[in-house]
């Protein structure tokens, strides 16, 4: 089980923090990310990092203002700055435990609003 945290509301050219743990695991898994979903677009991918070698992947519409972090074997974080309103969405966090080629389990979803 995955659980998001740090959604709210958050002017333009701010700062949040988005946390997810994961439960029901004490090993690390092969890589964890996260995802979005803007009001009447398609769920869009974000950021993502493997444990081991610590490669991270993003987006190209975050890359410079968004950093994810692994802080334990079950918890992740996504730093964002300089937030814009296009950034406004649902935060999904996803963990690819296996190296099976596709996310196992995900999140419910932490809302993120950018108010300009």
């Amino acid at each position: 089980q995955l659980v998001e945290s740090g959604g709210g509301l958050v002017q333009a050219g701010g700062s949040s923090r988005l946390s997810c743990v994961a439960s029901g695991r004490t090993f690390a898994p092969y890589a964890m990310g996260w995802f979005r979903q803007a009001p009447g677009k398609k769920r869009e991918f974000v950021a993502s990092i493997r444990w081991h070698g610590g490669d991270q992947y993003y987006a190209d519409s975050v890359k410079g203002r968004f950093a994810i972090s692994r802080d334990s074997a079950q918890k992740i974080s996504l730093q964002k700055n300089n937030l814009k309103p296009e950034d406004t969405a649902t935060y999904y966090c996803a963990e690819n435990v296996y190296n099976n080629g596709e996310y196992d389990d995900w999140g419910q979803g932490t809302q993120v609003t950018v108010t300009s």
